[in-house]
């Protein structure tokens, strides 16, 4: 931090890995056992929250991410859940904004909504921050994202959101959902796939546009210093190729959230194994689920 301005510098050096051995929340065997807090924070690191939703809330249990910058914080997905009272996910980030605030003070700050695709457990918390002072809550669908990201002007771009220092490269990556956005982060080396890769189904609604999107990280990894790749859920167990079902609410034996830029080589090579012929395909660690 520069003790004159107070801006704290996140373009300085390489992102080193921080140790992400997080025992998750992950269901109850029944709804009266359930001791979990309505969302996990972990604190990645002084200016990184990843947050998890409750399985007996909402089985899909997502993950979001929120990053602070110098003059504004992105969260990054709003959850399965619309009701504060089941979910309350305005009070748990205006606690986290508020705390990093009292340890970085700033005259005004702002929050950034977005979204990595425009599935319901992606954005069904976004009415809590409609009337949020200070905050902006861009749509996921794909024509407000596309312009925003100015994807809409060209789909190849790697477009930027600027948190005042702390920038994030955001891409296109469709073939789980049309709108979807990989974001990267500098700061830490995260690269955020949302549902199109993580530890799980990997549901595929084009499959010649996932395996571009695939491609194309691979291709952008290469360039960047990549220290995990994060998805937003947890599906598998910890036997290789074995997943837990759909609306399974307890998942004591998951696997860590984290992946490695190898495991998007895997899934390419995954791809090309089944070539034209898309089918459900077990691996290690994600099976590709073609709906």
């Amino acid at each position: 931090m520069d003790a004159g301005t107070g801006l704290i510098d996140f373009a300085g050096g390489v992102p080193r890995p921080q140790a992400l051995d997080v025992r998750w929340i992950h269901g109850s065997p029944s709804a009266k056992h359930n001791a979990d807090p309505d969302i996990q924070v972990h604190a990645y690191d002084e200016h990184t929250f990843i947050l998890r939703q409750n399985m007996a809330i909402d089985y899909e249990a997502p993950f979001l991410f929120l990053l602070f910058g110098n003059s504004r914080a992105v969260l990054i997905d709003t959850g399965a859940t619309a009701s504060a009272e089941f979910f309350p996910l305005r009070r748990v980030v205006d606690e986290l904004v508020d705390g990093w605030l009292a340890r970085h003070p700033r005259e005004e700050y702002h929050l950034l909504v977005l979204h990595t695709h425009a599935h319901g457990d992606h954005v069904a918390g976004d009415g809590q921050f409609a009337d949020r002072p200070h905050t902006t809550v861009v749509g996921a669908d794909l024509a407000t994202a596309w312009e925003y990201f100015r994807f809409d002007a060209d789909p190849d771009a790697v477009s930027t959101v600027d948190l005042s220092g702390r920038v994030l490269e955001c891409l296109a990556t469709p073939g789980h959902h049309e709108a979807a956005v990989t974001f990267y982060d500098p700061w830490t080396g995260f690269l955020l796939t949302g549902d199109t890769v993580y530890p799980g189904r990997l549901y595929i609604q084009d499959w010649h546009a996932f395996a571009r999107t695939i491609d194309r990280l691979i291709e952008f990894s290469d360039r960047r210093p990549v220290t995990y790749v994060l998805g937003c859920h947890i599906e598998m167990t910890s036997r290789p190729g074995v997943d837990y079902p759909i609306r399974t609410t307890y998942q004591p034996d998951e696997p860590p959230l984290q992946m490695t830029t190898d495991h998007l080589r895997r899934i390419r090579a995954a791809i090309a194994e089944a070539g034209d012929r898309p089918g459900r395909r077990a691996c290690a660690d994600f099976i590709l689920y073609p709906v």
